[in-house]
């Protein structure tokens, strides 16, 4: 019998090291300047492991992951996280259908098919300008919820953690509650608040950058930049016209009424512009629980990766909230759904982005039909799915610590 190699032991003796970051006993596997030369065309994790457990005639591949070679670029992939993100695609496809059709007036799904296939109906004006444009921004906006909830997540080590947990949304409500109190412009509300959210990052990096954005110093400073805002916003409101101030709490429970393509477009525009920074963080996010001694030790930049990911999130989500408000949960929700649908050690990217446009259309039609003609904001039929889902997790937890 031939010895095995060295590569060929490392990924017979720890597969599971391939698949996410809690593989600290096989941290070779999570480094990407641990792979060969020529390999660096290799996505995920698992780069050097990877090769090794594909190289060869005969070699199993790993339980529940395929090796797909497009020319010279080869990615390890889940069949799970394949099977779960189609089969929310199509999930999200039938809610997008279901929304434009039910109102008033009521629209046939055949109808709606042909309209969108530019056959041309009767309901074209109902469904491209009245419907479509808030079922596209509910999509847009619930996908960059998950991926900004899955990159805060991962970065705090913390399934608790999400833009309205760490102060990014209390920023950004803060700065569009100053705006619609005191008179702004309404086309300046979403860049005040954008810029309120970012504002509001800066604060939360200077407090929990000290020994290297450690989790739980990032999630404390967090909550006390997200009281503190908070406090500061009820002061304004209080302070305020009683009318300009409902504006401004229609404004923080979040509503996508009245809104469309124009803040769907700076949505889409923003995860486009970042999506090499978005491919980048999905091979990035399977080392977030290493330890930064091992990190080290297997040539990666523990800080560096950090600050990059809870970054990047926090732009996603600063962004999306100055768009359609503070809607809450979606971003808290998403992820770890995702990542118990798809079995895997952390939030899946994709998967999470997906239920994520999911949740906020469905939330939005709900919204929507309730109550019609009352129109309920997109933001109160989230946090109803995000009391139960807290609620859950801590009877979870319970179980688990008995």
């Amino acid at each position: 019998m031939t010895p095995a190699r060295p590569s060929d032991q490392v990924a017979s003796s720890n597969p599971a090291g391939l698949s996410g970051p809690d593989a600290s006993s096989a941290p070779a596997g999570l480094s990407g300047s641990a792979a060969p030369p020529g390999s660096a065309g290799l996505s995920g994790a698992a780069g050097g492991s990877a090769t090794a457990a594909s190289a060869g005639a005969g070699h199993a591949s790993l339980p529940g992951r395929s090796l797909v070679r497009v020319g010279p670029v080869s990615l390890l992939v889940r069949r799970r996280a394949v099977l779960v993100a189609g089969v929310l695609t199509v999930l999200l496809l039938l809610a997008v259908v279901l929304s434009l059709s039910l109102g008033t007036p009521y629209v046939a799904p055949a109808d709606v098919l042909r309209a969108l296939s530019g056959a041309g109906t009767p309901y074209d004006l109902v469904v491209f300008d009245l419907r479509l444009p808030r079922v596209v921004l509910a999509a847009v906006a619930g996908a960059a919820f998950g991926v900004a909830g899955t990159l805060i997540q991962s970065v705090a080590r913390n399934p608790l953690a999400s833009p309205d947990v760490i102060g990014i949304t209390q920023g950004a409500g803060l700065a569009a509650t100053v705006a619609l109190t005191s008179g702004m412009a309404a086309v300046l509300v979403a860049p005040t608040a954008l810029v309120g959210g970012l504002l509001a990052a800066v604060l939360l990096f200077a407090l929990g950058a000290r020994h290297g954005l450690a989790a739980q110093r990032f999630v404390l400073a967090g909550v006390a930049v997200a009281f503190a805002f908070r406090a500061l916003t009820e002061v304004v409101m209080l302070t305020a016209d009683p009318i300009d101030g409902l504006r401004a709490q229609i404004w923080l429970i979040g509503t996508l009424a009245g809104k469309g393509w124009a803040e769907a477009a700076w949505i889409a525009g923003t995860l486009l512009v970042l999506l090499p920074v978005l491919a980048w963080a999905g091979w990035a996010l399977n080392s977030t629980a290493l330890d930064d001694d091992t990190a080290r030790g297997v040539g990666l930049r523990p800080v560096a990766r950090r600050i990059g990911l809870a970054g990047t999130g926090v732009l996603v989500a600063a962004m999306v909230t100055a768009q359609v408000g503070a809607v809450d949960f979606v971003a808290l929700v998403a992820p770890q759904v995702a990542r118990r649908l798809v079995r895997a050690e952390r939030p899946p990217l994709v998967c999470a982005a997906l239920l994520g446009a999911l949740l906020l259309v469905l939330a939005d039609l709900a919204g929507r039909r309730l109550l019609a003609p009352t129109q309920l904001p997109a933001g109160v039929l989230t946090a109803a799915i995000g009391g139960p889902y807290l609620i859950f997790l801590l009877l979870r937890g319970r179980r688990r610590s008995s």
